[in-house]
């Protein structure tokens, strides 16, 4: 596409557009002159977003479990130790019941959770999702349980499938 002059109304808008517009980057800049517009091939390093420094931080769901746990749950060779059925509950009831029923399975030293959230609504097609399964992920990450949450798989068919998930917990350390 070849570039074109700017009409004079063109001109005074975009000279306007440039007053108004706060660069993200706080650090030193070009300045470019106002009867100009950057052409796109210009060097735009002086506005460039800074690397953010790494962080420690734990791995995410998808890094805390080793393959044989990995295979042993999209197998389905797992039993889980505690089941949270969330069937027939409100959103308020949902997050409550699960948070009660985390609560208890990290008490017990519960392994597995199995968490029953259910199927899309009859009618919706089989990519929606039901609110409160939409739901779960964040409630889980926000919870107060999140720190022995070591992983969230979802369940085998003969335990729910695609309706369900395995809560992997933490392995207590033992208190000797």
């Amino acid at each position: 596409m070849a570039e074109r002059d700017l009409s004079a109304d063109e001109q005074a808008l975009w000279n306007k557009v440039i007053e108004t517009v706060e660069p993200l980057d706080r650090g030193p800049q070009t300045d470019l002159p106002t009867n100009s517009k950057p052409s796109p091939r210009a060097d735009l390093s002086a506005y460039a977003v800074p690397k953010l420094p790494e962080r420690k931080s734990a791995p995410g769901p998808g890094k805390t479990l080793d393959a044989s746990w990995d295979r042993k749950l999209t197998r389905g060779r797992v039993d889980p130790d505690v089941t949270i059925d969330l069937h027939g509950h409100s959103l308020n009831s949902a997050y409550d019941r699960l948070d009660r029923g985390l609560g208890q399975a990290i008490a017990s030293h519960a392994r597995i959770a199995l968490l029953i959230t259910g199927h899309a609504p009859k009618g919706e097609g089989p990519v929606t999702r039901g609110k409160i399964r939409a739901a779960v992920g964040d409630w889980l990450a926000a919870s107060r349980h999140a720190p022995h949450i070591a992983a969230v798989r979802g369940a085998h068919p003969r335990h729910g499938g695609r309706g369900a998930l395995y809560i992997v917990l933490r392995r207590r350390a033992s208190a000797s």
